[in-house]
């Protein structure tokens, strides 16, 4: 489960890879939105980078979930890494999609922040976990602060799925992406670019994730072996 160095190195590689690919589909492959000034068909071009980057806090959390649950029910450090890792990346990637909407906003609907039900869930979904780091760090003993963080995580996971349907139930001025009657709905040259997007972003997360899990891991069995050391001498 924690990677090698050689699965990183090649993780990276891919990784970077991918993302050139995406900003050449993104900034360069990708025709213009239709009926659009000038300006905003170049602001519009940051949809293939917003959404990718939506898409991979929820994947982000949804992996901290997994991981949660699998820890309460077999234990092992190395779960409490994964979903500690992955959470923080989730938090990365939401300030990435909320900061990236907002630009986009500003010439789509002419304000750089509404209270949009979308909006307003996506950042409760960032309040919760960023009090999750703050439930980690307010206990001292490991395992205590790891079974915490495990209840924690699952529950707030919760917050996601009514994040991601919010469209749907509510009346709400986001278009949803790729439906046939959205006024932002995409075509052929444009869903190409798209999933390239999508696909290069998971794979970034995932290369982040398994850095971030190896680091981690190797930190704890520093810190390990140096409390061994004090307690010999």
């Amino acid at each position: 489960m924690i990677p090698s160095r050689r699965t990183l190195n090649i993780l990276n590689v891919l990784a970077l890879a991918g993302m050139l690919v995406a900003i050449y589909m993104a900034m360069i492959q990708a025709p213009f939105a239709i009926n659009l000034t000038e300006t905003d068909r170049w602001a519009q071009r940051i949809i293939y980078f917003h959404v990718p980057s939506a898409w991979s806090s929820m994947l982000s959390f949804l992996i901290t979930f997994i991981a949660s649950i699998i820890y309460l029910a077999r234990g092992g450090q190395k779960w409490d890494i994964i979903a500690r890792s992955s959470a923080e990346l989730g938090i990365f990637f939401t300030v990435a999609a909320i900061v990236s909407g907002s630009i986009w906003a500003r010439p789509a609907w002419n304000t750089w922040w509404t209270w949009d039900p979308r909006l307003t869930t996506y950042t409760i979904v960032l309040l919760l976990y960023i009090a999750y780091f703050m439930l980690r760090n307010a206990m001292d003993d490991p395992s205590r602060r790891a079974r915490f963080a495990a209840v924690y995580g699952i529950f707030a996971f919760l917050s996601v799925p009514i994040t991601f349907m919010s469209i749907r139930w509510w009346n709400t001025i986001h278009p949803v992406i790729m439906s046939p009657e959205a006024d932002f709905g995409l075509g052929p040259g444009m869903t190409r670019a798209f999933i390239t997007t999508n696909i290069a972003f998971t794979l970034l997360y995932f290369t982040l994730l398994a850095n971030s899990v190896r680091l981690a891991w190797t930190v704890e069995r520093v810190a390990a072996l140096r409390e061994r050391i004090l307690q010999v001498h």
